[in-house]
């Protein structure tokens, strides 16, 4: 039986925790995937790298607004996949050699592990091993679709045509006609990358409008435009899903969209995007005395678990598992509280660090892109809170008019403090413009002085932000 410092569990933002400040101590990580989690080889880099092309594919293909003629010829898909895979592959197998080969206190399980006591762990194949301390970054995975026909344990398969985001985007070739079950933020980047590349895509949304998470104007917004380049269909849900040549779907009705189009949907490949589940069930939490909240661990400020509701000293997670934002730039926060806390309990660091989530922005890119930050309206609303909103159409600045498509900025702030409590940018560069409003809530500057506190460039389109600020009627004379 070996003993450890500490176990790390997951090499998502997990793996950036060990650095030479814990050469002194004897480590073991845990993984029973690919080092860099979700984010480095099948979530976030990958799809944004996905996602420019099929950008640069959608403006040759729709310019007229731009009084141009050009068009979409096609795209060289392997080429494409090996620009971006090869690269990710990389980076994945030196991530896994530095750890496995190159640290001399540090040993790595590329397999499955869970807890058997409080201080006790056993792999998949059978070792056990002992810790002082522990750190849970399993993160999560796509969550399955119950629907008769369909076998899940399949899914993700070289032969079986459904897929999940863990393998969509390594396909040898690109399919003729794809379904995607799913209205988030998963589904809708996914729909834009195909569609754009040639693919003929059908979204399946349970309710009546995509993002439905989102602020309404922008939940709207972005439904109206996205409706324009991909067929989508409202208020149904898979009820069977037979496999057989692709995949041939059986629909019913939610109850949630009028008029919703329940007829068979055939297609050659089927991407499932309903969510994302935290990766906690197979942990035996339970064993460690951890505290949950449905498939979530619960933690405190330090991102300690807790144990009906006191911190389980040495034992702390991070990302997905636990936090309620289940965004790569959270999870990377969190990585940072969690590793100071640490060495604060290694005597190295004197004072806890906590994580400060009141101000999380998060993206969709997609097309329109959208770029949010705080409090919705509706939220607002429902709280009673005393605010303010203004909207600035991209049309109503000068580099709008340059771009010539919708898109717009709308700010939510308090009408008696003046401080922002949300913001929502629908358009081109929208997950760039929001950071301007992250900014300002961060640092707690007030709506009227984020404004005129500043010279904001002419005629960049920043202006479009100024001016939702500018919007702003207070009050106050």
């Amino acid at each position: 039986m070996a003993h450890f410092d500490l176990l790390v569990i997951g090499t998502g933002s997990g793996n950036s925790i060990v650095d030479d400040r814990f050469s002194h101590l004897k480590v073991a990580i845990a993984e029973k995937w690919l080092f860099g989690g979700t984010c480095l080889n099948v979530g976030c880099i990958p799809t944004k790298m996905l996602v420019y092309p099929a950008e640069v594919a959608h403006s040759s293909a729709d310019s007229a607004h731009l009084n141009l003629a050009t068009s979409f010829d096609g795209v060289d898909w392997n080429g494409l996949s090996h620009r971006i895979f090869d690269r990710i592959d990389a980076i994945e197998e030196d991530g896994r050699d530095y750890r496995t080969n190159r640290l001399d206190n540090v040993t790595v399980f590329p397999e499955h592990i869970h807890f058997t006591g409080r201080n006790s762990a056993q792999t998949a194949s059978g070792d056990t091993l002992t810790f002082d301390r522990v750190v849970i970054a399993t993160g999560s995975s796509p969550t399955p679709l119950k629907a008769s026909g369909l076998d899940w344990d399949r899914v993700d398969t070289e032969n079986y045509p459904v897929k999940t985001s863990n393998s969509i985007m390594r396909m040898p070739e690109l399919p003729r006609s794809l379904v995607i079950v799913g209205s988030g933020f998963i589904a809708v980047e996914f729909a834009h990358i195909f569609a754009s590349l040639g693919v003929d895509v059908t979204v399946l949304a349970r309710g009546n409008r995509l993002l439905g998470n989102h602020d309404r104007d922008v939940s709207d917004a972005f439904t109206r435009q996205f409706t324009k380049n991909v067929n989508v269909r409202f208020g149904v849900e898979v009820e069977s899903v037979d496999v057989a040549d692709g995949v041939s779907l059986t629909l019913t009705e939610t109850g949630r969209a009028q008029d919703a189009d329940t007829s068979a949907v055939e297609a050659q490949l089927m991407l499932v995007a309903v969510g994302r589940t935290r990766s906690t069930h197979a942990l035996n939490a339970g064993a460690l005395g951890a505290q949950t909240d449905g498939d979530r661990l619960v933690v405190d400020e330090h991102q300690r678990v807790l144990s009906n509701g006191e911190p389980l000293d040495g034992v702390w997670a991070l990302g997905d598992v636990c936090s309620e934002h289940m965004l790569k730039h959270v999870a990377n926060a969190e990585a940072r509280t969690v590793q100071h806390n640490i060495l604060v309990d290694l005597g190295v660091e004197t004072t806890p660090a906590s994580t400060d989530h009141s101000v999380i922005p998060a993206a969709v890119f997609s097309h329109p892109q959208i770029g949010t930050v705080g409090a919705t309206e509706e939220q607002l609303r429902a709280e009673g809170v005393d605010y303010v909103s203004s909207t600035c159409e991209y049309g109503g600045v000068a580099f709008g008019w340059a771009l010539n498509e919708p898109g717009f900025a709308k700010v939510l702030a308090h009408r008696t403090t003046k401080r922002i409590l949300g913001a929502h940018v629908v358009g081109a560069q929208a997950a760039s413009l929001v950071q301007l409003f992250v900014q300002a809530m961060a640092f707690d500057i007030p709506a009227d002085q984020m404004a005129r506190g500043q010279m904001w460039i002419h005629p960049a389109l920043t202006e479009v932000v100024e001016n939702a600020l500018l919007g702003l009627e207070f009050g106050d004379g």
